[in-house]
């Protein structure tokens, strides 16, 4: 079995060339994350996933999250390993240094992320959601409820949540039934969630839990929805764990994946609560919370495929099977055949391909909360709600495919459980369906992103990538020439893609092509970081590591051959396939 080793040539390179380190460095307050302290953070970073949490990957699968009376005991190991991780500071590294943060770039923290995903994803879950946690207490909670629990959440010593479905209010909102009754200066929390991450488990001394609720007065639909702080403790004054509060865990899922992740179904019996600024805009504030989440969540689907690649190459390069092609005679490793090397590269150049789309981003996270000027804020901020539900749903669609390839790569021993190639497809299940599944995110990209403001962000990305293809134009480079084509051809597939749904009236035929869209997004928006990627090496070639550098160039311009050559076609399908979606009637889907 291969182990985990964080890619950390490939990151360095990504957050140098294309994600730009050195001008985010430059943002006010960020003037520590300086080349040598990123990349001591980084290897210590990479030690920690590799030494810590990849071993307890597949026995934490194995073993599972157990609940007996209400108690949830994690897997063997990750108390311990839970505690160093608190104790290494890795909690607080985003967050501000007034409660305790180390008050990093989020370009910084998102490859320490990447890290602790690839390495063992049920672990990666419970930071994740304390992380939305915190964002939304720090953007709209009060005084008092930061004061007393930001610092314990920061550190990690206490552990938060989001609950927000309920067994009839899935991704419908509007449907939750949670009651909160004023009591003074807080609530009484009565109803039940289900779905909850880590919402009972033994990691941490507290559990806060973000409960959406309704006020007896409230509106009917999402605008009667307020949010409350819920612990499991109620603190004492000198910070403490004090009584407990009365939300129970009724039971934890059996699920097809994330195994030592407990998923819980909480049960709030007059639990006191505390509201989380104004009553009924609690939607509102969640997704404070959810658009956190969602990045990070894309993030999973890079992660992912980085471990099933590693693994996929591990095994190819050891397993013996079949003769070379060309030479014959004796039998030869598995990446020697073609076809094993076209699915590699796959992996490979997706992977790649992702990550760059993700630490971009990141980086313009970082822009749109930092930039001095407020005009340029606003512009950034466009960019990543833009971009949000790309990196979430094309990222994870992708990790998908891409773990589903680790385990063809493997044959008939990717299909048994011992060689830990079917986790990383079983784990990378349900990443498309968190904060959203793929087509609310398809759905959010194309009515509120594009539909809404008639496409403008989108265009100004549209016109920003033609201006790359001038550069890419100078390159004498076959490689780069044959990308610059393919990449061409994406940007008018993406840009006649946008002209239909801002001139399109039905609102069912843009839905229809919503998720074929969002795929063309981002196969395009990979295509050009993966274009500036092998413009970077190509600068690089004479100074560099020139074995790397060259891969890098290569691996774009399969990247073209093989995937971008996709763009055409799914513009198609957005633009003339809605017809088809909506042909036949509800009866005529039970006709034998």
């Amino acid at each position: 079995m291969s182990t985990y080793t964080a890619p950390l040539k490939d990151m360095k390179f990504v957050l140098h060339e294309l994600a730009g380190l050195a001008e985010v460095a430059k943002l006010p307050g960020y003037e520590e994350a300086s080349p040598d302290t990123v990349d001591a953070i980084l290897e210590e970073a990479g030690k920690f996933a590799a030494g810590v949490l990849d071993p307890l990957n597949a026995t934490g699968d194995r073993e599972g999250s157990t609940w007996t009376d209400g108690a949830v005991r994690t897997p063997k190991g990750f108390r311990e390993a839970y505690r160093q991780f608190c104790e290494g500071g890795w909690n607080a590294l985003p967050f501000e240094g007034e409660w305790g943060g180390q008050g990093l770039p989020r370009l910084v923290s998102t490859p320490v992320q990447e890290m602790w995903k690839s390495a063992n994803l049920s672990f990666s879950l419970c930071p994740l959601l304390t992380q939305g946690a915190v964002e939304a207490l720090l953007l709209r909670g009060s005084d008092e409820l930061k004061r007393r629990y930001l610092p314990k959440m920061v550190e990690g010593n206490w552990t938060g949540t989001m609950n927000l479905t309920e067994p009839q209010a899935g991704s419908d909102l509007s449907l939750v039934r949670t009651r909160a009754e004023r009591q003074g200066d807080h609530y009484l929390i009565s109803g039940q969630k289900i779905f909850i991450t880590y919402g009972e488990h033994d990691l941490a001394q507290n559990i806060v839990h973000l409960v959406l609720a309704r006020t007896p007065d409230a509106p009917e639909g999402v605008k009667g929805i307020s949010l409350f702080v819920v612990p499991k403790f109620i603190p004492n004054e000198d910070g403490t764990p004090g009584k407990r509060n009365p939300a129970k865990c009724a039971s934890i899922e059996h699920k097809l994946g994330i195994h030592a992740s407990p998923t819980a179904v909480m049960v709030y019996d007059k639990a006191l609560g505390y509201l989380v600024g104004e009553e009924n805009r609690g939607l509102e504030y969640m997704f404070i919370m959810m658009n956190a989440a969602r990045f990070a969540v894309g993030l999973e689907g890079v992660a992912i495929a980085e471990r099933a690649f590693q693994r996929a190459l591990a095994f190819a390069r050891e397993r013996i099977q079949g003769r070379d092609l060309v030479q014959g005679g004796k039998s030869v490793p598995i990446i020697r055949h073609p076809d094993v090397r076209r699915m590699l590269m796959l992996m490979k150049s997706q992977t790649e391909a992702m990550r760059a789309l993700a630490y971009t981003t990141a980086a313009t996270m970082d822009f749109a909360r930092k930039h001095p000027d407020a005009e340029a804020r606003k512009r950034h901020q466009a960019f990543v709600d833009l971009m949000i539900p790309v990196v979430k749903g094309w990222s994870t669609e992708t990790g998908i495919e891409i773990a589903s390839l680790g385990v063809q790569v493997h044959g008939g021993m990717g299909f048994v459980e011992e060689t830990g190639a079917a986790q990383y497809l079983r784990d990378a299940r349900i990443t498309t369906i968190y904060e959203g599944t793929t087509g609310i995110q398809a759905m959010d990209l194309v009515g509120r992103k594009i539909a809404r403001e008639a496409g403008t962000t989108a265009k100004a990305w549209l016109g920003s990538l033609k201006a790359l293809d001038a550069e890419l134009a100078k390159s004498a480079n076959a490689d780069v020439k044959a990308l610059r084509a393919q990449l061409a051809q994406g940007v008018q597939a993406v840009s006649d893609s946008v002209n239909f749904i801002v001139e399109t009236k039905d609102p069912r035929a843009t839905f229809a092509g919503a998720v074929p869209f969002l795929k063309l997004m981002g196969i395009v928006a990979g295509g050009w970081q993966m274009a500036r990627a092998a413009l970077a090496a190509e600068r690089k070639l004479n100074s560099g590591d020139k074995d790397f550098l060259h891969a890098k160039i290569a691996t774009a311009r399969f990247y073209g051959d093989q995937v971008l050559v996709q763009a055409p076609a799914l513009r198609d399908t957005v633009v003339k396939g809605a017809a088809g979606v909506l042909a036949l009637s509800e009866e005529q889907f039970l006709a034998a």
